[in-house]
């Protein structure tokens, strides 16, 4: 550059810079405060009158305002109190420099981040301060059991916050187990064989220490409960031997309880006694159940004993538990499969009795057609008496719901009752069970039962049938079909599917009605040309599979239907009175009256002489009573002789005066007034030759 006077100068850029010493923070600096925490220079200082100013978090801003302060003259930073680095490890805090009076900023602002320097003043912190659990007795030592963990609040990746852990103590020190901590990683194993008979409890102390200039450390306690395992082997008690009488065909619970002694922990798996039979078990006679209460074994007879086979049977039986059995060897814990358990052996004797004859085979299968006759043989069903002396069996029918079989008493035979039909309810599809009974002649007699399986085929002997012979069709609607179903009582495969026709010379039906075949048991039928409303017939030819046909009559009533589907419905038989017939009723009443007028008229009008029939009254000393033999009272009047007997002729049938006394029916006399028959005219026209004669 070149300055106005024409001299050449040198100008040199200097460069603005800030200087700050390290600042220095202690966590839990025990002070004095306020303590020089560092010095802060900025080169504007020798041009300016100037001033330093300090902001940010631990000034003026969170966390911890107050913190700092800066003397604005020289620029030293002070730290006003101690501090918790857990709280706050770091401060950004931002230094500037103004000009004194105008309070310009002159510079950039200086950005420091200011980090509090850790102290180990924080112990190990296990996660919690009590640890339960609970190991079986039989656990194997394969891999770490447990794990406990601890924190430090300390700088992370510091010795002050970098643990290891140790066991301090096991108590009760055992001399079969002994438990270890991983020191990196707080995993608890164990070595050798629990035993819940020495010791169902087991504590650790277990410690964490940091590795700090002056370590901390911290402990727990880990508490093991024990839970009893099968290491010990169920025992006999009562003895090796058991003898027993049972009486053949028993029955029989509870014949002999078996005794035992289990040193594990009552009510548990380990304890708890699972009884076998090793041998004489063949038949599956016997089972042995466990008292959950003593622990005893119930030998129990499920299945009756032959005193025929063996009389006298031997069992062994042994004892285990329902958990396996485990035991320590070495210090070592193994699952032992070829430890010998307890046993006892029981004999026992039986005693003969008379058994029930027995069917063989216990089940006939006998194969029929339907129709047999009453009397036709089914077959021979016989039993056999197993007894050392046979007895004499006769056989009996035990059960035939039907009522088709009998059976010789004597030699077994068995034949029907009646008729057999594969259509009847008491088949099962087309099996039939009978049971017979064999009744020896033992004392007391024992009875024996087979059971007979009757297979009955079926026959064609049944025709196929419409469901229904009624139905309806709209008569509108003559292009849509309607349904016709049949069945057959008959089984496959003399049953469907079905066909169904019309017959040939049904030409009039034919041309009227057409038949579609829709399923194997159903056909749809379509009206060809309108019909009246009315009730119609239809003459149906319905074939099984085999050809068998039954001809039947569909009856079709062909109906207005309002709502396109169902016929309308007919009017209920009306039970109110017209007016046709109100007329009626109120003419023959007239009628009536008009008829009592002219009665009592002639009653009245003929005073002048009156006809009685001769008194049959006494006379002071015979009276008359028409009695002969206590007879009732009666009178006759005297019939026509034979000879003068005429139809067309008139005759005197009895005396009633003479005939010229008779009156006329002009001497009648009525009343004169006038009869309001005004009525007359609201009656129905059929009236009307009524009412001309009324009016006369």
């Amino acid at each position: 550059h070149v300055n106005p006077a024409g001299s050449s100068v040198l100008l040199r850029r200097s460069k603005r810079r800030w200087v700050l010493t390290t600042i220095v923070l202690e966590e839990n600096d025990p002070g004095p405060f306020p303590k020089k925490a560092g010095d802060l220079f900025n080169d504007r200082a020798e041009n300016y009158s100037i001033k330093y100013l300090i902001s940010g978090p631990g000034v003026d801003q969170a966390p911890e305002i107050g913190l700092f302060h800066i003397n604005d003259l020289n620029g030293e930073v002070f730290v006003n109190r101690a501090i918790d680095r857990e709280k706050t490890p770091m401060f950004v805090v931002h230094f500037d420099v103004a000009e004194r009076l105008t309070g310009t900023i002159l510079d950039r602002s200086l950005i420091f981040n200011v980090e509090v320097r850790d102290q180990n003043d924080n112990t190990p912190r296990f996660s919690q301060s009590i640890y339960n659990f609970t190991l079986k007795e039989t656990t194997k030592f394969d891999s770490p059991v447990f794990q406990v963990i601890a924190t430090d609040d300390d700088k992370e990746d510091s010795p002050n916050s970098d643990i290891y852990y140790y066991l301090i103590k096991q108590i009760p020190e055992l001399p079969n187990v002994k438990f270890t901590v991983d020191p990196k990683n707080g995993l608890i194993r164990g070595e050798g064989c629990l035993n819940y008979e020495a010791s169902n409890f087991i504590r650790l102390i277990v410690g964490a220490k940091d590795k700090g200039a002056v370590p901390l450390s911290n402990s727990t306690t880990v508490n093991i409960r024990i839970q009893d395992g099968n290491n010990n082997l169920p025992m006999f008690t009562g003895g090796n031997n058991y003898e027993l009488s049972v009486r053949e065909g028993e029955l029989k619970n509870e014949i002999l309880r078996l005794k035992v002694e289990d040193k594990d922990t009552p009510k548990t798996p380990a304890w708890t006694a699972k009884y076998k039979i090793l041998t004489g078990n063949e038949n599956e006679n016997y089972n042995v159940t466990t008292d959950p209460e003593t622990n005893e074994g119930i030998l129990n007879i499920i299945k009756p004993l032959d005193f025929e086979g063996t009389p006298t049977k031997k069992l062994v039986i042994t004892v285990e538990n329902e958990e396996p059995y485990y035991s320590c060897e070495n210090n070592k814990l193994r699952m032992d499969k070829a430890v010998t358990f307890s046993s006892v052996t029981v004999s026992i004797n039986v005693i003969d009795s008379n058994d029930a004859p027995v069917f063989t085979p216990k089940v006939k299968v006998i194969r029929v057609k339907e129709g047999e006759k009453a009397g036709a043989v089914l077959g021979t069903f016989n039993a056999t008496d197993s007894d050392k002396i046979p007895n004499k069996i006769r056989y009996k029918i035990a059960n035939d719901p039907a009522g088709w079989m009998k059976v010789d008493e004597n030699t077994g035979v068995v034949s029907t009752l009646q008729e057999l039909d594969a259509e009847s309810p008491f088949l099962n599809g087309t099996k039939y069970t009978a049971l017979v009974y064999a009744i020896d002649d033992g004392d007391p007699p024992a009875t024996g039962t087979g059971t007979i399986f009757l297979y009955v085929s079926d026959i064609n002997d049944n025709t196929p049938e419409l469901v229904t012979p009624y139905t309806y069709k709209c008569d509108h609607q003559l292009d849509v079909p309607f349904t016709v179903e049949a069945t057959d009582k008959d089984k496959d495969p003399f049953a469907g599917p079905f066909r169904f026709d019309i017959p040939d010379h049904s030409r009039s039906m034919t041309e009227t009605w057409k038949v579609k075949q829709v399923s194997d048991n159903s056909a749809e039928i379509v009206m060809l040309k309108s019909l009246a409303k009315g009730n119609y017939t239809i003459p149906f030819d319905i074939y099984d599979r085999q050809g068998t046909y039954r001809s039947q009559v569909l009856n079709v009533r062909v109906c207005y239907c309002p709502d396109q589907m169902n016929c309308e419905k007919m009017a209920p038989a009306s039970y109110q009175l017209g007016g046709g017939a109100i007329g009626a009723i109120f003419g023959a009443l007239l009628l009536f009256l008009l008829a009592i007028c002219l009665l009592i008229c002639f009653l009245c009008g003929s005073g002048k002489k009156k006809h009685m029939l001769p008194n049959d009254e006494g006379n002071q000393t015979l009276i008359k009573y028409n009695e002969e033999g206590g007879s009732a009272l009666s009178q006759r009047l005297d019939g026509l002789p034979d000879e003068d007997q005429d139809t067309y002729k008139p005759r005197v049938y009895a005396y009633e005066g003479n005939p010229h006394e008779f009156v006329s029916m002009e001497s009648i006399n009525c009343p004169d007034e006038t009869m309001d028959f005004s009525f007359l005219n609201q009656f129905d026209p059929k009236f009307a030759r009524l009412e001309q004669i009324c009016k006369k």
